[in-house]
């Protein structure tokens, strides 16, 4: 068995961020978002995964390399005649995949737990398709499936009134019954090949569509809340541990909780760290706090400040007498105090699609 990860797309709700940087490799817990499914697909024995990345695309080959530091084999897959819904993307990488059933897992979900059980259902079973779902508080965003005695008889794609409080993960398995839905179904009304539709064709033909659900939490990360509350998640799972030092803690700082600091950081007599909170390497914590569900990248300095449930990308520097909350700083992000440089006022350089509270 192998597998597609689907990593393109433009992610135009997470802009700005996204204007400089591929969504999926957005640092959770200081580690690419990416990194999470090639970590998950590794762990049931996945040896050989594909990557569909936007004509183009280097950085992603950048991050991930050949595969070898999981054990698998990457090989990334340019998407071709453009954004035309991900029911289309696994037949890009036809070739790849071959005449075995595949995982086809968007970039964009974490989860927690394995996907054993999901692969050993789909055998199990001898399914054509088996769909991963979660209950969720907002299904009209998702693709809901409707389920009688047990059995999907449809999958409605963000039906405004959902008959059921479950989501379509993205996370499937199929055999080669894919690819004879994915030729067979037609473009929706807004211009893409969904995959409900792909599901809902392979329901409708009698073909063997089954589901497991998610037991443990499962994030879709399309907007900034999600982020924050993705890197809240496996920043939860982490805690327990207590301090995991590989940096200077000077006389005098207070760090509670699980805090890990990578090599070459410096946590000043004045600051407050309480966790979980993950710092990278080459960071620098004076007088500051910085609260729980945090992730501080590389190079990042923080003085007279105060930082909670955030993510702050590599190499910004914040020094601003404010208390910075549920947000996301691009990677060289640099927050100063109005009161630090006259005329008084906020001075704003504001991209397209930024939110600023003051």
């Amino acid at each position: 068995m192998k597998a597609i990860i689907a990593a393109g797309g433009r992610a135009t709700r997470l802009r700005p961020i996204t204007s400089t940087i591929n969504k999926h490799l957005i640092p959770l817990a200081n580690k690419p978002l990416l990194c999470y499914a090639i970590e998950k697909l590794a762990d049931v024995g996945i040896k050989e995964i594909g990557i569909n990345v936007n004509p183009g695309e280097t950085e992603i080959q950048k991050a991930c390399g050949d595969g070898s530091r999981w054990g698998v084999k990457l090989t990334y897959i340019e998407q071709v005649g453009g954004p035309t819904g991900i029911g289309r993307i696994p037949l890009g990488a036809e070739k790849f995949l071959g005449d075995e059933p595949f995982i086809y897992y968007l970039g964009d979900n974490i989860i927690l737990g394995g996907l054993q059980r999901f692969v050993e259902r789909f055998e199990k079973d001898k399914l054509d398709c088996l769909l991963a779902l979660s209950k969720v508080h907002d299904p009209q965003r998702f693709g809901v499936p409707v389920i009688e005695n047990g059995r999907i008889i449809r999958v409605d794609e963000k039906p405004k009134q959902p008959q059921s409080d479950f989501a379509v993960t993205g996370i499937y398995i199929y055999n080669q019954r894919y690819f004879e839905a994915a030729r067979a179904i037609q473009p929706s009304a807004r211009g893409e090949y969904e995959i409900s539709d792909v599901h809902t064709w392979l329901i409708a033909k009698g073909y063997a569509v089954g589901y497991e659900e998610i037991t443990g939490w499962w994030k879709d990360t399309g907007k900034p809340e999600d982020l924050i509350e993705g890197n809240q998640l496996i920043l939860t799972e982490m805690q327990g541990r207590g301090v995991e030092n590989e940096g200077e803690v000077e006389a005098g700082a207070s760090l509670t909780g699980w805090v890990k600091i990578g090599k070459g950081s410096r946590i000043g007599s004045r600051a407050v760290v309480r966790g979980p909170v993950i710092i990278g390497e080459q960071a620098v914590i004076e007088n500051a706090y910085v609260g729980p569900y945090t992730s501080i990248g590389n190079g990042v300095e923080i003085y007279n400040s105060e930082v909670e449930r955030s993510i702050v990308c590599n190499q910004v520097d914040i020094n601003c007498n404010r208390r910075i909350v549920d947000s996301i700083l691009g990677v060289n992000a640099n927050i100063t105090a109005a009161s630090a440089t006259l005329p008084a006022g906020h001075r704003l350089v504001v991209g397209d699609n930024s939110v600023v509270e003051l």
